[in-house]
């Protein structure tokens, strides 16, 4: 707190901004300090009201052991001034007694006498103010409960009474009776008790989100594990990091680990670091720690003990070191209440939780269903393939003739041979064979040297890349093959040559696959770039095809396979300049040097090459405009593969004819390929196909499919796989339109808990992200939120991105959109002060940046949020919004821009309208709305405008019929409205016309 209130009016002031705030320190720090204000001054009312917040801070902010001896203070305070409270703090008083009797029910060391005394003095107090006692039999059912004995008894004294003004709300009383038909073993009664707090009916502070954390294990036992789901994703996002609510994040944890997705249990633990060290209440600990160990045990169950787990601060853990730790401290918790209850209850459900085994074998519980062996911190081991590889030999002169004679065919199996001796050259008792047909151990070198840089050229480090196969093809010459040391230098050139490009792809086959990417409208680094260093590099590759043709010229007889690779890479070189260029003029000497290798490879039956080279033909003609004839050429490769092979060229080439598909708008046959392709796929090794780049071409295939579930589950699926092969930004954006196509399906739970999982990821957290990438998650969390009705995070989460998005200098106009939408939320909280700055930065933004659209409806919104909420009072700032609204479409029109729906000077019309009705002034908004409908035009055969016409015609008749009280000159409005409407067939716009019809004749 900055200064200390002065007066009664600022501590008020000061009370209601902390009651504002959410539980935790800072709420409980500021209460504390205002008591101490609030004791500066002679009135004792004030003081009353800072002590109940202060009780209140410390009940919801984990701390029961402070919240009894504020309790204490107000309670003499009560005998000794009663007159000082009024009829509300008299029965806030009288409630609280319920909160000391929960606080020290969690307290292991207060005694178990110390709490039937409690109650005792609240039945007393409760019969001599003539209060009813359903309350205190509430509370001894409850400790009875905890305590393990008497507790139908209990139960019967408390529930048969009728309720009082100091009963506990409807939701918690409706949970502790679920909670005592559960204790009873009857998941369906306490199902049936628990349906209206599910079902949203019923809450408050505490519920659903108690419930819902004891429902979902009755809910997967009684078959209904899809709203246990749905429940989990609402219900876990009401509790987090929230101290008041560990056991509650501890059963969430819980249910992760009964329900297979102990990675996820793992993720929520991370989030949830902080409770560790803030819970104050032992209760409250103990559920947590419970849940944490079945979580923890489960995990170790499953051979994965030694994985990184957030636990404790001040040092790291592993899963089997935190769970020895927290079994420890849980143990001695549930020991300290059995000891003082007398009892073995808490002892009997820790045992009862940690025995219970899991309930399903997988619930898929959010879109990121990833497994153990995924976050493991060992490098994630690739899928199996169906295909059966054959056995990499033990014999060392084998084993490395056998790696060179796949290499020379582009064999993927090649790869896991060139790893084994990887492995074995590194090591320090490695001894070369003398074999004159292995040849000496430089070449062997010089073949692990290019293996490495081609696998470095593929995560596009093209500058290591280079100069690794420089080092190669001074190897090769040491050795005595011209041939490879030749091809070596070669795709040193090519590397070169991509390296002022940022983010392209590497490797000989980039032109075939890329190219057809950009004609298909793919987003990864094969579309053509329009940015500055594209001529640059389109000169490069330029230079290095004609250093390749003289290497190729000069390189003395070099083998079969040798000379169709530097075929390949001097047809590669000019598929990617025209890549870069876009330009007619690069076309034929693409489609010359792929015939060149074409007829080469036919010559000498090469059959990869041969596949190289249609695939680098079709593409050209992809990038050149001409999709039939790409078609036709990967048509006839097809036929070609499946009788000639490679077999590893099919999944690649269906990939890229369903791209092709894309582009011509045949979106069931490019699924058709595209599914085949990665059915394909699955016999060999991630590396060999871009499995990612698959499900995302499928997800587009499926939107055009209108089948949006699945194109979601191929978008996740994308990016999971892109992050698997360490390419983390193009994970994050797949998830990131992921998680806007779950908002657009209405799946709002599933988009927040996929942005809050992206979010906690280390990197993320860290900063190592795109700060944009990471501002476009947050903005779609943030609508989320507001979509999920959490509208005061949504708000903090917009504002704090208002503030960020401040300093884009280079990119005024997503700030102008941020801030806008931050505005809108701070009217819709009804805080137009902040949201008035708001819409300046908006339009401080757009002056430089316009976004005549996004600021109108700003505008719009914002005046109709103000007089909606204020009506007369808020009508004159209302109309200033309109004003600035109207400025807006004045430039607009000036700049000829025009709005993808209604104009905006008609939207603004109608809100003119609105904005009036609101504020009582009637004439003033049937006027703007007969502009409206002017500016509208009569309807035609667009539904879209019909509706809207209608809409504005129906508002009309409401003021004229209703407000301005004249009936007889709405109803033909009316009735000449709903006839042009049928005429044109749009009946469904009609009945709202008619209603209102049929009300004021009724009115008449």
């Amino acid at each position: 707190m900055p200064t200390a209130p002065q007066n009664t009016d600022e501590l008020y002031q000061a009370l209601e901004e902390n009651d504002r705030r959410p539980y935790g320190r800072t709420r409980t720090v500021t209460a504390e300090e205002l008591v101490d204000a609030a004791e500066q001054f002679a009135e004792p009312v004030p003081l009353v009201h800072a002590l109940f917040e202060l009780q209140e801070a410390y009940t919801y902010g984990s701390e029961p052991r402070k919240s009894p001896v504020v309790f204490a203070r107000l309670l003499t305070m009560f005998d000794e001034q009663p007159d000082v409270f009024d009829e509300r703090r008299r029965h806030t008083l009288f409630w609280r007694f319920k909160w000391v009797a929960n606080a020290l029910r969690v307290l292991p060391e207060i005694p178990l006498g110390a709490l039937h005394q409690w109650l005792t003095e609240m039945r007393d107090r409760y019969e001599k103010a003539g209060l009813g006692l359903q309350p205190y039999y509430g509370q001894a059912y409850q400790l009875a409960a905890h305590v393990g004995e008497d507790t139908t008894l209990a139960y019967e004294l408390w529930a048969g009474r009728s309720r009082t003004r100091l009963s506990d709300c409807e939701a918690c009383e409706i949970c502790e009776r679920a909670l005592h038909h559960l204790a009873a073993g009857d998941d369906e009664r306490a199902l049936d008790a628990w349906e209206p707090v599910l079902a949203g009916k019923e809450s408050c502070q505490e519920e659903p989100a108690r419930s819902v954390s004891y429902a979902l294990l009755p809910l997967l036992r009684d078959g209904r594990a899809d709203r246990a789901r749905e429940l989990h994703l609402a219900g876990y996002r009401n509790c987090r990091r929230n101290p008041s609510m560990a056991g509650e994040v501890g059963r969430h944890l819980e249910f992760c680990a009964l329900t297979g997705n102990e990675t996820r249990g793992l993720e929520l633990l991370a989030e949830n670091r902080n409770l560790f060290g803030e819970v104050d209440s032992p209760l409250d600990l103990f559920d947590f720690l419970t849940g944490v160990e079945v979580l923890l045990q489960r995990v170790e169950l499953l051979g994965h003990g030694e994985l990184p787990a957030a636990g404790y601060t001040g040092r790291t853990w592993t899963v089997a070191g935190l769970r020895t730790e927290v079994r420890g401290r849980a143990d001695d918790l549930a020991a300290r209440f059995d000891a003082r209850n007398g009892t073995t209850a808490h002892t009997d459900r820790r045992r009862a939780r940690l025995d219970r085994a899991p309930l399903v074998d997988a619930l898929e519980l959010t879109l990121r269903t990833r497994g153990l062996d995924e976050v493991a911190p060992a490098a994630p081991v690739a899928a199996t393939p169906a295909r059966t590889a054959a056995a990499v030999p033990d014999s060392l002169p084998e084993l490395i003739l056998q790696a060179r004679a796949l290499d020379e065919q582009g064999h993927p199996d090649a790869k896991a041979r060139w790893a084994k001796l990887h492995t074995l050259v590194a090591s320090r008792d490695y001894t070369h064979p003398d074999d004159p047909a292995v040849g000496p151990l430089a070449r062997l070198r010089a073949d692990l040297l290019s293996d490495e840089a081609s696998r470095t050229g593929e995560k596009d480090e093209y500058a290591e890349a280079a100069v690794l196969h420089e080092e190669a093809a001074g190897l090769y010459d040491d050795a005595g093959v011209p041939g490879d040391a030749a091809v070596a230098r070669a795709c040193a050139l090519l590397a070169t040559a991509q390296i002022p490009a940022e983010g392209g792809d590497g490797g000989e086959a980039t032109a075939a696959d890329g190219g057809a990417a950009s004609a298909a409208g793919a987003t990864d680094g094969g579309e053509v770039e329009a940015a500055d260093g594209a001529g640059a590099k389109a000169a490069a590759l330029t230079a290095a095809h004609a250093s390749m043709v003289r290497l190729h010229e000069e390189t003395p007889g070099p083998a079969p396979y040798q000379e169709a690779r530097l075929l390949r890479l001097r047809a590669t070189a000019l598929g990617l300049r025209l890549q870069m260029s876009g330009s007619e003029e690069h076309v034929a000497p693409v489609l010359a040097e792929a015939e060149l290798l074409h007829a080469f490879a036919t010559r000498h039956d090469l059959d990869g090459q041969i596949s190289g080279a249609v695939l680098l033909r079709a593409t050209t003609h992809a990038l050149s405009g001409d999709l039939p004839a790409a078609v036709t050429g990967i048509d006839g490769l097809l036929d070609r593969l499946k009788t000639h092979g490679p077999a590893w060229h099919l999944p690649r080439t269906l990939a890229l004819r369903g791209r092709l598909q894309l582009a011509l708008q045949d979106a069931r046959a490019a699924r058709a390929d595209l599914t085949e392709g990665l059915r394909l796929a699955a016999d060999w090794p991630a590396d060999v196909v871009d499995a990612a780049r698959l499900h995302s071409d499928l997800a587009e295939a499926c939107m055009h499919l209108g089948s949006p579930d699945e194109a979601l589950r191929h978008l996740t699926r994308s990016a999971e796989l892109e992050l698997r092969r360490g390419s983390r930004t193009d994970a994050y954006c797949s998830y990131s339109n992921a998680a806007q196509l779950c908002l657009d399906l209405g799946r709002v739970e599933d988009c927040i808990a996929l942005l809050d999982s992206l979010l906690a990821e280390p990197d993320v957290a860290a900063g190592e992200v795109d700060d944009r990438l990471v501002a476009q998650l947050r903005l779609t969390r943030a609508r989320a939120l507001h979509a999920g009705q959490d509208l005061k995070v949504a708000v903090a989460e917009l504002v704090a991105l208002a503030a960020e998005s401040a300093g884009w200098e280079d990119d005024p106009g997503s700030h102008a959109m941020i801030a806008a939408e931050a505005a809108v939320l701070l009217g819709e909280s009804g805080e137009f002060d902040r949201a008035r700055e708001a819409v300046d930065q908006a339009l401080a933004a757009h002056a430089r940046s316009p976004r005549y659209e996004q600021l109108s409806n700003c505008l719009r919104e914002l005046a109709r949020l103000r007089a909606e909420q204020q009506g007369p009072d808020g009508l004159a700032d209302a109309l200033a919004l309109l004003a600035d609204a109207g400025r807006i479409a004045d430039e607009a029109r000036a700049a000829e821009y025009e709005a993808r729906g209604r104009s905006l000077d008609t939207a603004l019309a109608y809100e003119h309208g609105r904005v009036n009705a609101y504020a009582g002034e009637y004439e003033a908004a049937l006027a703007a709305l007969e502009k409206a409908l002017a500016l509208l035009g009569e309807p035609g055969a667009e539904e879209d405008q019909a509706g809207e016409w209608a809409e504005c015609v129906r508002l009309a008749g409401a003021v004229e019929g209703i407000y301005l009280e004249r009936p007889a000159a709405a109803l033909p409005r009316l009735a000449a409205a709903v006839s042009r409407l049928n005429a044109l067939g749009h009946t469904g716009e009609t009945e709202p016309l008619t209603s209102l019809a049929a009300r004021l004749r009724d009115e008449e």
